[in-house]
C-alpha cells in the first residue's frame, strides 16, 4: 500500500518535467541542422603518364653494307701430275707443309731418260760429223765446177748432200732436247709457291702409263679469293639509287670487304673487291663477285664458308634506328614520333636497307624529332607518353646511332 503513492509521484513528476525535455530535443535537433554539411567524395586521380624509350633523330652520313654469303677459294691452285712414265722412287716433301716454285717433290726412276738422251746426244755427234763432211765436199766442188773440172750434176748432189746433213743436225738437236725434257719431267717439281697436301700416290707405284698421274695439290693460300653471290635486282637497284642521287658512292674504301667467320668473330684484314662477273645466272638471279683477302698467318683455308661485309656506297644524312622501331607493311614502313607535349603520332619513313641490326632511314624524318623505340605496349589512346633516352639491351648508355631524347 506504501509503493501505490510513490508510484504516483513518480508520474507526476514526469508528467511535469515532459515539455522541458521535449523542448531540449527539439532544440538540439535545430543545432545539428543548422551546424556544417558533409563533404563531397574525392574525384579519382589521373595515373601519370606512360614512360616509353626513344631516340633522338641526328642524321649523319652511313655508308651501306651488305652481308653476303660467300666461299673461300685459293689465290692459285696447282695439281701436280706425272709427266714422265715410271716408277716413283722417292717422296721429297713434308705433307701438309709449304713449298716453293720449283722444289723436289717426287723423283721418278730417271734412267731410262737418262740412256734416251745419251742416245739422241750420241745421234747428234754423228749428224754434225756428217755435216762437216758434207760442207767439206761442196766446198771443194765449188771451185771445181766454175772451171768444169766436175760436172754440175755431181756439184749440186754435193750441196744438196750438205744442206741433208744440216737438216740431220737440226733434228738430232731436237732429239736432245726432248730425251732432256723427258729426263728432267723425272723429277717432278712444284709449280707454285704455297702449301701442299697429301700425296696421292707412295713409293714404288706405277705412274704416267698413258695419263698424267696426279700426285699431290699445290694451293696459294696468302692471298685468299673469296666468291660471294649478290641479287642481281638488288644491284641495280643500288646502281639506280647512286645514279638519282639518293645514295652517294663511297670514297676509296667504298668498295671494301669484311670477312666474318663461321664463329662470329670479324677476320683481322680487310680485303678489296676484285670484279663483278658480267652474267647473271639464269636459275638464281645472282651475280657472282670476287675479292682478294691477305692470308698471312694462314687462318683462311680454302673452302671455308664464310659472310663478306660489302661496303659498296654511302647515304648521307641519313639516320640509323632499332630494328624495333620501325613496323613494316604493305601499305609502307612507318615509326611512332613523340612531340614535346608526350603525343604520340605515326610517321612514314624511306628505308634505305639494313646497317650493323638498324634500319637506315632515308627520308621522313628531321634533326631532333623523337622515335619511339620500345613501349608500345604503354600506349592508351590518345594519352600522352613520357619520352625518356632509350637504351639497348646490355649497353650502360643509349644507341650510339642515335643521341638522347631531349
Amino acid at each position: 500500500m506504501t509503493a501505490l503513492p510513490e508510484l504516483k509521484s513518480a508520474h507526476l513528476r514526469y508528467a511535469l518535467h515532459r515539455p522541458a525535455l521535449l523542448a531540449a530535443l527539439s532544440l538540439t535537433a535545430l543545432f545539428s541542422a543548422c551546424g556544417p554539411s558533409a563533404p563531397p567524395p574525392a574525384a579519382p586521380v589521373a595515373p601519370p603518364p606512360a614512360q616509353v624509350g626513344v631516340v633522338t633523330v641526328a642524321p649523319a652520313d652511313v655508308g651501306l653494307v651488305n652481308e653476303l654469303p660467300g666461299r673461300l677459294e685459293a689465290s692459285r691452285v696447282a695439281q701436280v701430275r706425272a709427266r714422265a712414265a715410271g716408277i716413283v722412287q722417292k717422296r721429297a716433301f713434308k705433307e701438309g707443309s709449304a713449298v716453293k716454285a720449283g722444289q723436289l717433290l717426287f723423283q721418278i726412276d730417271p734412267a731410262p731418260y737418262a740412256a734416251a738422251l745419251q742416245t739422241a746426244q750420241a745421234t747428234l755427234a754423228r749428224a754434225e760429223a756428217n755435216l762437216t763432211q758434207a760442207a767439206a765436199l761442196s766446198s771443194r766442188y765449188k771451185p771445181l765446177v766454175a772451171a768444169n773440172a766436175v760436172s754440175k750434176q755431181d756439184y749440186a748432189s754435193a750441196v744438196a748432200a750438205q744442206m741433208q746433213a744440216m737438216a740431220d743436225v737440226e733434228a738430232g738437236k731436237a732429239a736432245v732436247m726432248n730425251a732432256r725434257i723427258n729426263l728432267d719431267y723425272a723429277s717432278v717439281t712444284s709449280p707454285i709457291s704455297g702449301r701442299i697436301g697429301r700425296a696421292l700416290v707412295t713409293e714404288g707405284a706405277l705412274v704416267g702409263q698413258g695419263e698424267a698421274t696426279p700426285l699431290a695439290l699445290v694451293q696459294q693460300t696468302n692471298p685468299m679469293y673469296v666468291n660471294f653471290t649478290q641479287s642481281a635486282t638488288e644491284a641495280m637497284a643500288l646502281r639506280r639509287a647512286i645514279e638519282a642521287g639518293q645514295l652517294a658512292k663511297g670514297g676509296k674504301d667504298a668498295a671494301s670487304v669484311t670477312i666474318v667467320l663461321e664463329d662470329n668473330t670479324v677476320y683481322a684484314h680487310a680485303g678489296k673487291l676484285l670484279f663483278t662477273d658480267l652474267t647473271v645466272d639464269a636459275s638464281s638471279g645472282q651475280v657472282t663477285l670476287r675479292a682478294q683477302v691477305p692470308n698471312p698467318e694462314g687462318q683462311l683455308l680454302p673452302g671455308l664458308y664464310v659472310r663478306v661485309r660489302l661496303s659498296q656506297a654511302k647515304a648521307e644524312k641519313a639516320i640509323a634506328l632499332p630494328q624495333q622501331a620501325v613496323t613494316r607493311s604493305p601499305q609502307g614502313d612507318t615509326v611512332m614520333v613523340v612531340d614535346d607535349a608526350g603525343k604520340v603520332s605515326p610517321r612514314p619513313v624511306k628505308l634505305g636497307g639494313q646497317q650493323a641490326g638498324q634500319w637506315i632511314v632515308l627520308s621522313g624524318l628531321q634533326e631532333g624529332e623523337q622515335v619511339m623505340v620500345d613501349g608500345f605496349q604503354k600506349l592508351r589512346g590518345d594519352a600522352p607518353v613520357k619520352a625518356i633516352p632509350w637504351q639497348a639491351p646490355g649497353s650502360a648508355a643509349p644507341a650510339a646511332t642515335a643521341t638522347p631524347a631531349r
